[in-house]
């Protein structure tokens, strides 16, 4: 197997989010301590948004595993679609609450209960919303209204919202304008940058034990960024696929055309993706600039693109050429008859 045959203890390219590779870039380091802040501060809610395969996923893993679960219960559910009523049944369900037969009223009556009991033992209720783009109005707002339980001073509910960036146009809605009020830290993840995805990669290599084998030309991490747009899980897919083409060719080193066989492949099986752009301001109090489109380029049409190029220039060199030889064959002509004048 691969593996076995660079020495590797593990597949170094998973897609699905695992925390023991988790790679902390700029924008990755910014939203961690962001949530870090957030929890820490036991109320409201946080909100971190990236584009698909931006490491969401990874980063909320990497900050449960820091929490104290004897402090922090923490539960998590999947949007899809959910509308009011079936929002507090996941949230029932996540928390390992019974929900058969359960009305709205008995639902948030057990739940209040349940939240109450935790304070109770000095702990607190945290609530992970994953895809929460797909959330409507209505069930935004339930979610509000269970961050309103409070036992005494404490608030016994805090959630993170954690969504593409289509979560940012919903919260920036003025039906809204309440729930922003609540939002006590905030953070979007961004693509890699060109040195951070060389250095995300070689991460990933060395987590598995990556002496060396196989090696990598230096232009193979620049056109890995220029073909994923710097999406950690792009690049996930692309290194998986030059990797095992490498295997199975038997070969030690990896260069450029690896990088354009593997891009192509991808491509033709997930499609030539949209720009990857970052999104606008954060409604909230935390404001985030906003940074330059990246597209995602596939290596070989900036090949073709640079060979027009080239054709071109070379073009324009015939025509400056032959504009010169003209000029050169008139003035010698004009030297010649001067001279036939004079004699």
């Amino acid at each position: 197997m691969l593996e076995t045959f660079y020495g590797f203890s593990g597949n170094p390219f998973l897609v699905n989010p695992d925390p023991s590779l988790y790679f902390e870039s700029k924008g990755h380091r910014h939203a961690h301590a962001s949530l870090k802040y957030g929890v820490q501060q036991g109320e409201g809610f946080m909100v971190m948004t990236g584009e698909i395969g931006a490491g969401k996923t990874t980063l909320v893993r990497t900050l449960l595993r820091e929490l104290d679960p004897n402090v922090v219960l923490a539960a998590q559910i999947v949007s899809t679609q959910l509308d009011s009523d079936d929002l507090l049944r996941a949230v029932a369900l996540a928390f390992g609450l019974p929900v058969e037969n359960a009305t709205k009223a008995s639902l948030l009556g057990t739940i209040e209960t349940f939240l109450s009991s935790l304070v109770r033992q000095h702990r607190r209720a945290l609530l992970i919303v994953d895809e929460a783009q797909n959330l409507g109005a209505r069930a935004m707002e339930e979610l509000r209204m269970l961050s309103n339980f409070q036992l005494g001073d404490h608030s016994m509910l805090q959630s993170i919202l954690v969504g593409q960036p289509e979560l940012r146009r919903l919260m920036g809605d003025p039906s809204m304008r309440q729930l922003r009020q609540r939002i006590i830290a905030s953070c979007h993840l961004g693509p890699l940058d060109p040195a951070e995805t060389r250095a995300y990669i070689e991460h990933r290599l060395h987590q598995v034990g990556w002496k060396g084998d196989p090696s990598f030309e230096p232009r193979v991490f620049e056109a890995a960024h220029l073909s994923t747009g710097g999406i950690p899980r792009r690049i996930n897919l692309l290194c998986s696929r030059m990797l095992l083409r490498a295997y199975l060719a038997r070969e030690h080193k990896i260069g450029l055309a690896n990088v354009t066989e593997a891009a192509n492949e991808v491509s033709e099986d997930i499609g030539n993706e949209t720009p990857v752009s970052n999104v606008p301001a954060s409604p909230s109090a935390t404001e985030l600039r906003t940074g330059d489109v990246v597209r995602p380029f596939i290596v070989s049409s900036i090949t073709a693109r640079l060979d027009r190029l080239e054709k071109n220039v070379n073009t324009v060199l015939e025509l400056v050429r032959a504009m010169a030889s003209s000029d050169d064959r008139t003035r010698a002509g004009g030297n010649n008859g001067n001279k036939a004048k004079r004699a």
